[in-house]
């Protein structure tokens, strides 16, 4: 039996997911019915190039996939987009304090299976994960071609939590986030948005926004204003890597602290 086919409709940022057997159809934006975006089965999963999939970040939308054991992938184009405006980054005193501190070693593109497996673990209240086959395969080309980088935060040879994203012109797009140590994922965060600034990038796309990303100066924008701000970011030519790799604590605040609201308290 063919593997049921996945459309999706983002309605009011609530995700509704139809399942179809033996029948290939459109994943719609709410109320954008000249913008049909195409479903990709497990079948038909090898024509979904690197090229195809940035094209599709270009013009707003990002694949998906229902479960880890489903290899189906669908697009998705929230009508409001979660942003951390790169100048308003909320750095809390306690998370200064734990930056200054060097608790963590944090590297860049070291090691990216290790990011996705981080990210793809289990953790409280999610019994499954998005992340499933043609994900890691993607990304992993996209790592490898220069266009996917990670932010690995690492105690004593450990990976203690990371994040990784895609890189076009000015803007990144922020894929996933994890942590398994308390304020490690705020650590990459703090570290992404000082390298970000560094290498003249504008846009920082989170996707959706989490009470956690909120709290770090997470913001929702609506669609229009979202495609206008990712076109202009696109004609920017920033580079992930012109920033060292090792940024020091004192420049990744000095970076933070330039356009951010500080003070903020958060737990």
């Amino acid at each position: 039996m063919n593997a049921p086919v996945i459309f999706a409709f983002l309605l009011e940022n609530d995700l509704t997911v139809f399942k179809k057997r033996d029948k290939v159809r459109q994943a719609v934006v709410d109320k954008q019915p000249d913008r049909e975006l195409p479903i990709y089965t497990c079948n038909e999963i090898g024509d979904l190039t690197t090229d195809i999939l940035l094209d599709a970040y270009k013009n707003g939308s990002f694949p998906m996939g229902e479960d880890a054991n489903d290899e189906t992938l669908y697009w998705i184009e929230p009508t409001e987009r979660g942003i951390i405006p790169l100048d308003g980054f909320h750095l809390s005193k306690s998370l200064k304090r734990v930056i200054l501190r060097e608790t963590f070693e944090v590297r860049i593109n070291s090691d990216f299976n290790a990011v996705i497996e981080g990210c793809s673990s289990p953790r409280a209240g999610r019994i499954s994960t998005w992340i499933n086959a043609p994900i890691r395969t993607l990304y992993r080309q996209l790592f490898e071609q220069g266009n996917c980088h990670t932010v690995e935060v690492w105690r004593d040879n450990q990976l203690a939590g990371g994040l990784y994203g895609v890189h076009i012109g000015g803007a990144f797009f922020g894929e996933s986030m994890f942590s398994f140590e308390r304020d490690a994922s705020k650590v990459a965060l703090a570290n992404l948005v000082a390298r970000l600034n560094h290498c003249g990038f504008t846009l920082l796309d989170t996707q959706f926004i989490t009470d956690h990303l909120r709290s770090l100066g997470g913001v929702e924008i609506g669609q229009l204003v979202y495609r206008k701000q990712l076109q202009e970011a696109l004609k920017k030519p920033a580079d992930f890597l012109t920033a060292p790799l090792d940024l020091s604590p004192h420049k990744v605040l000095q970076l933070v602290n330039q356009t951010s609201n500080t003070g903020c308290s958060t737990p």
